[in-house]
């Protein structure tokens, strides 16, 4: 058992520094996860023999739960609501759109049989959310025209109806199927799978904003526990699982409740989790030996998903909307394909439908392309296509974004010998954008005014921008020892190195911040900041 653990954490954290490589190099990370796995299985370096797909399909069916959520989660629908419609119609029509004329080509020009032609069109109709989202956040898009709201609704909500093709057909393939169970089925997917979405969002946001939960954290587990209802619930009933907790996810993270932004935090990590599981799992059960028997048929549906499918599609539902030409370039050229796929066409591999063709494997190749083709090239083929608004903020079309300036307050205590003892706030120099918002007087609180005087024995707090740009410090800390040199010296006279500052002074359970006139002392432990 132990064994297994060291190698389950091991794989984990080589993805976390994969995802850290991929991104400074511009690879997608999700090619690296999935290498990682056709290394460790059975054609792989490591060999690890592991062909079951009805586990896979199990653990991957779940983790794209929480993929679908957050994709409705991480989304401002503020920002989303003048794409509303096309990205919606997008999802739906633009889902199906593909999927037939990807059919189409499979049947008519691959000479696959109808009905397993349909399914593949169905697996591979919709694009990747966590990808879209991964893309814009590191790579700091900002799109012209709303594209990147469109691309993040569209991404998020287009998987529900590839998954309601996907369970059609294989219906269908069964043989034991009527009109009248087609016309049932699309309603409980429908239907079913809003209104219960819907309904325990609702239920979760008058839980957070009414309950105060016991233990800080508590909250998290609670928002976690959502989505595997909304998704059980669903299913039970006949419902569409995925349309649920993508509903679920875009009111919940469009609600005011509490440690929003942690939580958008939170399952941020658990969705890059759960790709890191999948990825991984797809590489680890496949056998890259296999792939030149499907390449040249897996290579020409990549190609016309991705040249003619995709593009037809988007122009198709776009074309009576005021956007450019080069955003309809740009939607078409950022459908990827990924997890939701995966899933899917394990699905369909494990159901007791006999199919002629290796579906996993085409999709396999499918994805391979797409994501290593199309994802390497968004941000490129962004500013070919002149879509960047220096103007604008792609972190604004997240729920996790606020509107207001970011304020952060400093904490200030006024000894019998500070410079500010005994002066009124009119008397005193501050720096520019700094402003004395509070005094604290005992167990008083007090406005301050230009006439109000700073006592000794005070805390006053001071308002200021926080720092918003990426910035990196490493703190570390150094206790000072007896016989270390320093003891006795000012900060002014003590070199520590280039880039490096000691920004407090912790002594006798007391918290120092210091200038170059601090005289350090035994015992002293001095936080030092480096960048």
């Amino acid at each position: 058992m132990s064994i297994y653990i060291l190698l389950v954490a091991a794989i984990i954290l080589i993805c976390v520094v994969l995802n850290k490589m991929s991104s400074k190099l511009g690879i997608p990370m999700l090619l690296a996860f999935i290498v990682l796995g056709m290394l460790f299985g059975s054609d792989g370096i490591v060999k690890i023999p592991f062909d079951n797909y009805g586990i896979v399909e199990q653990v991957c069916s779940i983790a794209l739960i929480f993929i679908m959520f957050y994709g409705g989660f991480g989304t401002s629908w503020k920002q989303a609501k003048p794409i509303a419609v096309n990205a919606v119609l997008l999802s739906s029509i633009g889902v199906i759109f593909t999927a037939l004329l990807t059919g189409l080509f499979c049947y008519f020009l691959l000479g696959f049989d109808f009905l397993e032609s349909m399914l593949i069109g169905a697996v591979i109709s919709s694009t990747d959310a966590a990808s879209v989202f991964s893309i814009l956040r590191s790579k700091r898009l900002n799109l012209k025209d709303n594209t990147a709201s469109l691309l993040e609704v569209e991404s998020g909500s287009n998987d529900p109806c590839s998954y309601m093709l996907t369970v059609i057909i294989l219906a269908m393939m069964s043989g034991d199927f009527s009109g009248g169970q087609l016309a049932y089925m699309v309603f409980a997917q429908v239907v079913y799978g809003i209104t219960i979405g819907a309904g325990i969002a609702l239920i979760a946001t008058w839980c957070l904003t009414k309950i105060k939960f016991a233990t800080d954290g508590f909250d998290t587990i609670f928002v976690f526990s959502m989505p595997l209802i909304a998704y059980a619930a669903s299913t039970l009933l006949g419902g569409n699982g995925y349309l649920s907790t993508y509903i679920l996810g875009i009111i919940l993270g469009n609600q005011a409740i509490p440690n929003k932004k942690s939580l958008v935090y939170f399952f941020d990590g658990i969705t890059g989790l759960m790709q890191m599981l999948i990825f991984f799992l797809l590489g680890l059960l496949s056998f890259p030996s296999e792939l030149p028997k499907i390449l040249l048929p897996s290579l020409a549906i990549a190609i016309f998903v991705t040249f003619v499918a995709r593009p037809l599609a988007v122009f198709a539902i776009l074309l009576p909307s005021k956007g450019t030409i080069n955003q309809k370039l740009l939607v078409s050229w950022s459908g990827l394909r990924g997890a939701a796929s995966i899933v899917f066409a394990i699905m369909a591999t494990v159901s007791p439908t006999y199919m002629k063709n290796d579906i996993f494997h085409m999709v396999f190749f499918i994805v391979l392309f797409s994501i290593s083709l199309q994802g390497s090239l968004i941000p490129f083929m962004a500013k070919k296509l002149d879509m960047i608004d220096d103007n604008s903020n792609v972190m604004k079309t997240f729920s996790d974004y606020s509107d207001e300036e970011p304020i952060q307050f400093i904490k200030l205590p006024i000894s019998k010998n500070h410079l500010w003892s005994g002066k009124k706030i009119k008397e005193i120099s501050l720096p520019p954008d700094i402003l004395l918002v509070l005094i604290i007087r005992g167990n008083k609180r007090i406005i301050p005014k230009g006439s109000t005087t700073i006592l000794s024995g005070d805390v006053i707090i001071l308002s200021a921008l926080s720092l918003q740009e990426d910035f990196e410090a490493h703190l570390t800390e150094m206790k000072i020892d007896k016989d270390n040199n320093w003891i006795g010296k000012p900060l002014a006279e003590i070199t520590l190195g280039p880039e490096k500052l000691v920004i407090v002074v912790k002594r006798n359970h007391k918290v120092i911040i210091p200038n170059g006139k601090t005289i350090v002392k035994e015992n002293d432990i001095l936080v030092i900041s480096q960048l």
